[in-house]
């Protein structure tokens, strides 16, 4: 009876084993698939690259205005005051760079900003002229000496902080440098989502120029009239300005094929 019994459980015992041997086997059965499942496939991986750096260049806008009921009195003083104005630009700043802009003339009418009929004629009381001023330069130490010198004349109206040609040519290599290595580290991680190795992945396009068919599409202020042998203009105290930096962004696209 004893002997029945000890066959009983040893059979019983080599019965619940079997489960557990065939259960080891299950994960080293389901790594194979899923590796043969990414095998030849084509991953589209975008990318950016980024690079901060100080602004070292000012575009300022100025602007004179001027208005009398002759057109060349109003004409003349702006003429005048143009050239006033830039010839202290150029003793305050002798590297920067000026450019004159847009000159305009038009008339001023006595119902201006007033509603009136359409058939009514208007009637002109006079002519309003002004002339734009553009400057650029890389003296941002005494751009606020070189605008209060300039406000004794001419009226600010804008200004820009930005890098300067030379600069942005200088952080194009670290731009490219920053988005590639960026694409580098997301074409790991891609192959660690699909549990692959880093390896198997072969680069066969860089797009630079996110051009390809993957890539993302990605108030002037007037200036009060001032009439010819009025007194000289008062010192104008100096400008504060904070130049800030300009963030310049790199776009890459890569297309990995696994093996």
């Amino acid at each position: 009876m004893r002997r029945v019994l000890t066959g009983v459980l040893l059979t019983s015992i080599a019965i619940h084993a079997l489960p557990v041997h065939a259960q080891a086997a299950m994960p080293a059965a389901s790594a194979a698939p899923a590796a043969a499942q990414t095998s030849g496939t084509l991953v589209i991986v975008p990318a950016f690259g980024e690079v901060r750096h100080a602004n070292d260049e000012a575009r300022v806008s100025f602007m004179i205005e001027e208005q009398d009921k002759d057109k060349s009195a109003a004409a003349s003083r702006v003429n005048l005051k143009m050239k006033q104005g830039m010839e202290i630009l150029r003793k305050e700043d002798a590297r920067a760079e000026l450019k004159t802009g847009g000159y305009y003339t038009y008339p001023v009418y006595a119902d201006e900003g007033q509603p009136r009929p359409l058939t009514k004629p208007r009637q002109a009381i006079g002519w309003r002229v002004g002339q734009y001023l553009e400057v650029t330069t890389s003296s941002l130490a005494e751009l606020p000496r070189t605008v209060a010198a300039a406000q004794k004349v001419l009226a600010l109206s804008g200004l820009q902080f930005t890098l300067s040609p030379a600069t942005n040519r200088k952080l194009e290599e670290e731009r490219i440098a920053a988005a590639y290595a960026n694409l580098t580290d997301r074409i790991a991680a891609v192959a660690k989502a699909m549990g692959r190795n880093v390896s198997d992945a072969v680069l066969d396009t860089v797009d630079f120029e996110a051009s390809g068919a993957f890539a993302e599409r990605s108030d002037m202020r007037m200036a009060k009239p001032m009439s010819v042998g009025a007194a000289a203009p008062a010192a104008v105290e100096e400008p504060s300005f904070e130049p800030g930096e300009t963030v310049l962004n790199s776009r890459v696209v890569g297309k990995v094929r696994f093996k």
